[in-house]
């Protein structure tokens, strides 16, 4: 990765985004157990960090076709609002579910039917959730061809549920370049756990 990937890996480090949890392994909405956490919900809470991902996703996104910014409910949300704010563009949220009262619908603060919509993410495990709001994008009526989240676990599987959906994912930075900073920082037997979870999550969530 480049030296940005590795300037974003750091700020997660710094303010404690990432970890590694081996005796209280985490769970994803997947399934998939993991001994690694990444949590950017706090970057919020560190503006100058927080608004050095910001000039990342716009240096990113510069090079994207784009009409309106969109953002995953809950943690994609502050993201896309703050770049919707600094690039001068619409932004719009996507509810995980449906409301049960008023219009019912997913696609929240604007129209974006026959609009290029880029969708912003915090994080991509296996990317269901962020192309299940690609789907309520397209439902609406959006073109949406690319996805762009701060950080991927690089799991093969979302590799295969984004391409099949026909979208592109970028990212910040990812799994491997925050590794290289954290491994040092744990036991041999830790980053040999480590590893192994990686390259086969789900079998070592089942041992």
């Amino acid at each position: 990765m480049s030296m940005a990937a590795e300037r974003i890996a750091q700020i997660l480090l710094n303010i404690g985004a990432v970890g590694v949890s081996p005796d209280k392994p985490i769970q994803f909405k997947s399934g998939i157990l993991s001994p690694v956490y990444m949590d950017n919900r706090s970057l919020p809470f560190h503006p100058m960090e927080w608004k050095e991902v910001i000039a990342a996703f716009q240096g990113h996104l510069q090079n994207l076709p784009f009409d309106v910014i969109a953002g995953i409910e809950a943690a994609g949300i502050p993201h896309s609002a703050a770049l919707g704010y600094a690039m001068n563009k619409p932004s719009v949220f996507v509810r995980k579910a449906a409301k049960e009262h008023g219009k019912q619908k997913r696609v929240e603060g604007g129209n974006v039917a026959g609009l290029h919509v880029v969708l912003v993410e915090d994080l991509v495990t296996t990317g269901s959730s962020s192309l299940s709001g690609v789907e309520a994008l397209r439902t609406e009526g959006a073109i949406v061809e690319h996805c762009i989240a701060i950080v991927s676990y690089g799991f093969a599987e979302a590799a295969e549920n984004f391409a099949r959906a026909n979208v592109e994912l970028h990212t910040l930075t990812n799994f491997d370049t925050i590794w290289q900073f954290l491994k040092p920082t744990v036991s041999a037997e830790v980053a040999q756990m480590v590893e192994t979870w990686h390259a086969d999550p789900y079998i070592w969530g089942k041992n």
